[in-house]
């Protein structure tokens, strides 16, 4: 078998700093003899493109894998710039946010559907182990960033005369230390102008994400009793809750899959008047458009230059703000990227043999009892996902018709 080429895409989203592939794991593969990378230029990757170059890989001018070989599949992080309906020919390793119905999922979808026959979407957020738990996931590390965003935008806040100030441009951290370093300094200010220790809570606690916010708070200097640390046994009873407004930081970690109680609303805000203590709510979840979002009250992403959004409406109480980045990890690109490329790199040993299976059957649906067949079983899995959400888009689009 020839080696596969692997084609690692610049990442087009703004203060996108992480790679799918590190120089790390690209001499392993590399080293197995059964692939070859080609790496588009990226000035914004944390990882400089000589880094690459080092280790074997051949470089190449950004944004030049729309004219890759159909045989090269495509591997990126983020999802692909908006408003281009152009056909997608190549398989595609990524996360394109279009399976849970997302905003534009029917268009997302729709550019594989135009590259048929050898259009494909290997999704990385549906990438899992025969047990269900995902491949690799950035959770710990969004889940950390996320605790340490929130933070700084209540230190910002509460730190500021009438807690007007909001909390400007974040850029990337070099290492975990220096960010700890950074929001230490700043939490015996928060301390004094609130005159007790700050409290938070997590909800999806023992998850991946779950657990990098409450080591984060940890390290960073809150109280262990101050930390509430909320799962599916805490939240079983149905919200709105009153103990997420009685926190000063909020950081919601679950994975929605279906509707659910909203953990706070308008109302329940409303009803707790001036004794409300949550100033920042950090949605790392970040289900901003889908329709089932348990915290309805913001409407938008957040971004690295404009962390913060407010919560419009409140009448009583400290202002609150909401972070809602959906590529969090980005916070600390070098070790976030590490982690989710080595846990992800068994699979892609893998991934030869499944592209070399899939290829009698371009553009066919695999059958069902062929999914679980062989070592390339996850990609097999995805593969059949990806027809499963392409009918779904083709009925929805029968339906507007």
């Amino acid at each position: 078998m020839a080696p596969l080429n692997l084609w690692l895409r610049f990442e087009t989203k703004e203060f996108e700093h992480r790679s799918c592939l590190t120089p790390t794991t690209a001499k392993k593969l590399l080293d197995t003899g059964r692939f070859t990378i080609t790496v588009e230029r990226d000035p914004q990757r944390i990882f400089d493109d000589a880094e690459f170059e080092k280790v074997g890989c051949k470089l190449v001018e950004h944004n030049s894998w729309p004219s890759a070989p159909l045989t090269s599949p495509i591997v990126g992080l983020k999802e692909l710039p908006p408003n281009d309906e152009s056909p997608l020919p190549h398989t595609h390793i990524m996360f394109a946010h279009c399976y849970k119905q997302q905003g534009g999922w029917i268009d997302v979808i729709s550019r594989w559907e135009a590259g048929q026959p050898t259009g494909m979407l290997y999704d990385l957020e549906f990438l899992q182990e025969e047990n269900g738990r995902r491949v690799a996931a950035f959770g710990y590390h969004a889940g950390f960033a996320g605790a340490a965003v929130g933070t700084l935008a209540l230190a910002k806040q509460v730190g500021s005369e009438g807690e007007k100030a909001r909390l400007g441009e974040i850029k990337p951290y070099a290492n975990e230390g220096a960010l700890i370093a950074d929001v230490r300094a700043q939490l015996a200010d928060v301390e004094a102008k609130l005159g007790r220790k700050p409290r938070a809570l997590v909800i999806g606690a023992l998850g991946r994400c779950g657990r990098g916010a409450v080591d984060f708070f940890k390290e960073a200097g809150f109280e262990d009793a101050n930390i509430a640390k909320w799962d599916m046994a805490e939240t079983s009873k149905g919200g709105p809750f009153q103990e997420i407004l009685d926190a000063d930081v909020f950081v919601n970690c679950i994975y929605l899959t279906s509707k659910i109680p909203s953990f706070i609303s308008p109302e329940s805000i409303a009803a707790a008047g001036d004794k409300r203590n949550l100033r920042v709510v950090v949605d790392v979840s970040c289900d901003t458009t889908n329709p089932n979002n348990p915290i309805p009250i913001y409407s938008v992403n957040t971004t690295f230059d404009k962390p913060t959004v407010d919560v419009d409406g409140l009448t009583a109480g400290p202002p609150m703000t909401v972070v809602s980045i959906d590529h969090l990890p980005t916070l600390l690109p070098r070790e976030a990227s590490e982690a989710f490329s080595t846990d992800l790199l068994p699979s892609l040993l893998t991934l030869p043999e499944a592209v070399a299976e899939r290829s009698p059957r371009q553009g066919k649906p695999i059958e069902a009892q062929d999914v679980t067949k062989g070592p390339e079983r996850v990609w097999k899995e995805a593969e059949a996902l990806f027809w499963n959400k392409l009918a779904d888009a083709q009925q929805e689009k029968s339906k507007q018709a």
